[in-house]
């Protein structure tokens, strides 16, 4: 942000200003191209850093012996994702009208103050953090796992009962794996301890026996990647920006006279939603509902991952049954060769699709979010934390590509696209029908995969305390 900043405080940084659309404009130089690009790079590296923080921050809350860690985890996360959102609403708002009336000098200048301010304050509190030690690459290690695994492929596993036949660390209070994705298990399988085995407990060659750490890091990365991937519709919901845009500027956006919502900023109701969402269920259901059953109670990551999808289903639902209305009363006005005329029809009724999206993303984004990070061992915190924006990403290119698939098949003949440049003459309520079809079909895959994935880590602890409690209860009664 500071280089961004001096560009726009330092004329020689940019092509000189071309008022007069009649002129040849001067292109940027090769030097000015540069510093542009080395902002975005030193931004992109910048962002990558930051989505750790959110392991970082729950590495500071995580104590697994206390009785409420679960909640206060949950409750660090919901509230991570919500200020996220504030900032979104901030960017959209506040940086927005900062640059529209004092100028771009103001306007990079006051982000990148605040980076100044927020970095200075976290280097200042540094020493009172509580900082994971580095361990060594995960993706070499993964790596490690598949070749030894593949190695050893034609090596009996040891019988069940017997004891000291697989690696692990010294500390560790694994002593065999899991048996789930079993065929990984022998990477860890020890064929001759005096020559795989060092003085000091470590394996002589990495490359031909590996830890159970090892085993059960990747297994834990293969186990989610089909409940990973149902995220990525909840992303496709969120990318339609583009089209919303087009929605928007064919309606009356005026809330008074004198005052009209742009065209842009409809998407600030998405991050409202989710601030609201969070509020509304970390404060208000979560602490109501544990009054009425007298016992603390937290909806399972899973469970609102699920929910979460079904809100991504009722926004494509509510966005095609308003782009129908839309799209008929711009032919019946006579504007279907003028997409850019602006109907009788309040741009208001784009608010009920946003506030189901916001939905539907916090509580997919808060779900995912504690999911990974329950599952995984400390050691991948920060893939966790990644995962999710990871889906993000992947879910914007799958939009683009679904768009472009549309768009193929729908004009084929001469006919109209579906998505046409034209919006009244396209039929976006018929590619948000198929948006919604998709996400139904997604959400049984999702059950599928949750079924196939089994208890959680959460789920588990639960049912281990009901079965404790149970016994301590009989133990009473006797």
């Amino acid at each position: 942000m500071a280089v961004m900043w001096l560009t726009a405080m330092t004329p020689e940084t940019r092509p000189p200003p071309c008022s007069n659309p009649a002129e040849t404009c001067q292109s940027a130089t090769t030097a000015q191209l540069t510093i542009l690009l080395s902002c975005f790079a030193l931004i992109s590296i910048g962002g990558g850093g930051i989505s750790c923080s959110l392991a970082f921050g729950a590495d500071q809350l995580n104590q697994k012996t206390k009785p409420n860690n679960q909640r206060v985890l949950e409750s660090f996360i919901s509230w991570y994702i919500a200020s996220q959102a504030i900032a979104v609403v901030f960017s959209l708002t506040g940086i927005v009208y900062i640059q529209d009336h004092f100028g771009w000098k103001v306007g990079f200048g006051v982000p990148a103050a605040l980076m100044l301010v927020s970095t200075f304050l976290f280097f200042l509190i540094s020493p009172r953090y509580v900082k994971q030690k580095p361990h060594s690459s995960l993706l070499t290690g993964f790596v490690q796992v598949l070749f030894v695994a593949y190695k050893n492929r034609k090596l009996s596993f040891p019988p069940k009962d017997s004891t000291g036949m697989y690696h692990h660390k010294d500390d560790s209070t694994l002593v065999a794996p899991t048996d789930k994705l079993r065929f990984l298990n022998k990477a860890c399988i020890i064929k001759d301890r005096e020559q795989e085995i060092a003085s000091d407990g470590s394996a002589s060659n990495k490359w031909s026996l590996c830890t159970i750490e090892q085993v059960e890091e990747l297994k834990a990365i293969i186990k989610v990647i089909p409940l990973w991937s149902t995220s990525i519709m909840v992303s496709v919901s969120t990318s339609q920006t583009s089209f919303w845009l087009l929605q928007a500027q064919t309606m009356n956006r005026h809330v008074t006279s004198n005052f009209q919502i742009p065209a842009g900023s409809f998407g600030v109701f998405i991050m409202l939603a989710v601030c609201v969402t969070v509020g509304v269920y970390d404060r208000v259901i979560l602490p109501l509902a544990s009054k009425v059953r007298g016992k603390p109670v937290t909806i399972s990551a899973k469970k609102r991952i699920g929910i979460g999808l079904f809100f991504s289903i009722l926004d494509f639902v509510a966005s095609a049954i308003v782009e129908s209305i839309r799209r008929r009363k711009a032919i019946r006005e006579g504007y279907i060769d003028n997409p850019e005329a602006v109907l009788d029809m309040s741009a208001m009724w784009l608010i009920p699709h946003n506030v189901l999206c916001g939905i539907g993303e916090a509580f997919n984004a808060i779900g995912q979010s504690e999911f990974y990070y329950s599952e995984f061992p400390s050691s991948m915190s920060s893939i966790a934390a990644s995962l999710f924006s990871l889906g993000s990403a992947v879910g914007n290119l799958v939009a683009s590509l679904i768009v472009n698939i549309v768009d193929n098949v729908t004009s084929r003949g001469g006919k109209e696209s579906w998505v046409s440049d034209n919006i009244n003459k396209g039929h976006y309520d018929k590619y948000y029908w198929l948006l919604a079809i998709m996400s139904v079909v997604n959400i049984l895959y999702y059950l599928v995969c949750s079924w196939a994935y089994g208890p959680s880590a959460e789920e588990a602890l639960k049912k281990e305390e009901r079965a404790n409690r149970v016994h301590d209860q009989q133990e009473e009664a006797m």
